[in-house]
């Protein structure tokens, strides 16, 4: 329950501090006094967004502090998951900066808004007269009879694999079109990469082909450059090797008379013997080259069908023709891995659906058994609200759709009166049957929900006289279970609360302030017969209220 609020320079409100009872509290104030400034500061404290024209001096910040005593509503896994200090008595604070910039804490640590929402979930209900039509929604009412129904455990089971249904569907389309963009090229795909296989292409193998082709188609010409070197080499009179023989033999004569002139004929013996070898390997190449019209024809072949893909695929090197080849195949090859992971996803699909099937059906048999009961509970309080004849049928159907909380749909009907057919909920209430209706099911499921707080604002529209007296000891009886205000312009209401809160606005000069204050028996006696008589308040009036509040 909140225990306390602290608002400074928030819209009309320059400083406000204010504590709070358990039980029933009433908030009244006249049109315009500041009550909806006050949900709007507990609603910063609740998760919602900030503005900065929110702010009544642009210059300083604003600061809304709530206390909360959450002892008794076994919140401390959220503080652990959210990795927040758990405290009994917790401290909620929002900060609006002027630069606009917006901060909000739990016991300190600071949290982002979607953590604030989430801790709000647990701890108030803050229904406005325009929630009010959430009645006429089908998640609205389902919510109603899941909680009659106790759905919740099977309802977020249904829920977790109806995430891993959608995460597999959503796959399966992925897969299903990558596989349609690959099939649309698959035949020209297959003709490129069976081109490229078919050519035997290895790494380095141009060049290597380009230098064989130049030597075969110059076999004359290098045959005759050997033959004048064997011939300038090997001329029996005239020949560079038996001249540097005779060379080596004279200068191993003077040898023996010098270091230096060993020296030269060592280095001499030298190159005789390199030379030796070199003719020999004239001798073996000049065996070897021969005229092979064949095999130059086949690497003709094979350089121009590879410079044929080189042009084909806008390349430049083999390397290149080899990585295209890799890429071909692996498209070559996810077709048929595609067309497996597709069988895969579907047969997991068809498992999701029958295990979501199950679990929406055990949802839908519960939700049947649980409407009888909603309908008699909505029954005996509306029959207390002055609406004696009223009746519902409420029909839950069967569906193919996976919803986000089973596979039914709804129709909630409604008949206020003896004799008039049943029409949609939203079509045939008025709006004083639509307070009265919501304020219902907000009873209904205080008894199965653990929400320490709930704010009603002015869910008392459309009614008065007896009607809004019974409203207001059903609001009664709902605070002894839990907190409750009920903000209201109506004073049967008004006299049913343990503790009575006036909103206010006060003028000082050029500035006009909203305020808050707890009544005390007197203030209260003439708020309520302000409420009944207007601001001429007559003793009949006072007698009256006094009769209220007794």
């Amino acid at each position: 329950m909140i225990t306390s609020l602290s608002i400074e320079n928030f819209a009309l409100i320059e400083k406000l501090n204010i504590d709070f009872s358990n039980g029933f509290s009433i908030i009244t104030g006249e049109t315009g006094a500041g009550k909806s400034i006050l949900l709007g500061a507990l609603g910063l404290v609740l998760g919602k967004r900030a503005d900065l024209s929110s702010l009544k001096n642009k210059e300083e910040k604003c600061i809304v502090e709530a206390n909360f005593s959450i002892g008794k509503y076994h919140l401390q896994s959220f503080f652990e998951s959210n990795d927040l200090d758990y405290e009994e008595e917790t401290i909620i604070r929002r900060e609006i900066l002027p630069s606009g910039k917006s901060r909000a804490f739990v016991n300190d640590s600071p949290v982002n808004l979607q953590q604030l929402q989430d801790l709000s979930f647990y701890l108030i209900d803050v229904h406005s007269q325009h929630q009010t039509l959430e009645l006429s929604e089908e998640e609205f009412q389902f919510k109603i009879i899941d909680a009659i129904a106790d759905n919740q455990e099977m309802i977020v089971e249904y829920q977790t694999v109806l995430k891993q249904y959608r995460s597999a569907k959503s796959l399966l389309e992925t897969k299903k079109t990558s596989l349609s963009a690959i099939l649309k090229e698959k035949d020209y795909n297959e003709f490129l990469y069976n081109e490229l296989e078919s050519a035997q292409l290895k790494s380095g193998e141009l060049e290597e082909l380009e230098k064989t082709y130049e030597a075969l188609n110059n076999v004359e010409f290098i045959k005759e450059n050997l033959s004048m070197l064997l011939a300038l080499a090997n001329n029996e009179e005239l020949g560079l090797l038996k001249n540097l023989k005779e060379f080596k033999a004279i200068l191993q004569k003077n040898s023996s008379f010098s270091a230096e002139y060993q020296s030269l004929f060592e280095r001499t013996n030298s190159i005789v013997i390199e030379f030796d070898d070199i003719v020999k390997e004239l001798n073996r190449e000049s065996d070897l080259v021969f005229n092979d019209p064949e095999k130059l024809e086949l690497i003709n072949q094979k350089l121009q069908l590879i410079y044929t893909l080189q042009k084909k695929h806008q390349v430049l090197t083999v390397e290149e023709l080899l990585e295209i080849q890799n890429e071909l195949e692996g498209k070559v090859v996810s077709v048929a891995t595609l067309e497996e992971e597709i069988i895969k996803l579907e047969n997991s699909i068809k498992d999701f659906e029958i295990e979501l099937d199950t679990i929406a059906d055990k949802i839908s048999q519960s939700r049947s058994v649980a409407v009888p009961n909603l309908s008699e509970k909505l029954i005996v309080i509306l029959n207390q609200l002055g609406m004696p004849n009223v009746r519902f049928k409420i029909d839950i159907v069967p569906a193919t759709t996976y919803h986000t909380n089973g596979k039914d749909t709804i129709q909630f009907l409604f008949s206020a009166n003896k004799g008039t057919d049943f029409g949609l909920l939203k079509k045939v209430a008025s709006g004083g049957e639509m307070s009265r209706i919501m304020l219902a099911v907000k009873a209904i499921l205080s008894q199965y929900s653990k929400l320490p707080t709930i704010i009603f604002d002015e869910i008392d529209t459309g009614v008065s006289g007896e009607v809004a007296n019974k409203m207001g000891e059903i609001m009664r009886e709902m605070s002894q279970t839990m907190q409750l205000f009920a903000i209201t312009h109506l004073p049967q209401i008004a006299a049913k609360g343990n503790s009575h809160y006036k909103v206010f606005k006060t003028v000082s000069g050029e500035n006009t302030v909203s305020e808050l204050k707890l009544l005390t028996n007197d203030e209260r006696i003439i708020e309520i017969a302000e409420m009944l008589s207007g601001k001429e308040i007559s003793d009949s009036a006072v007698n009256h209220a006094k009769a209220l509040l007794n």
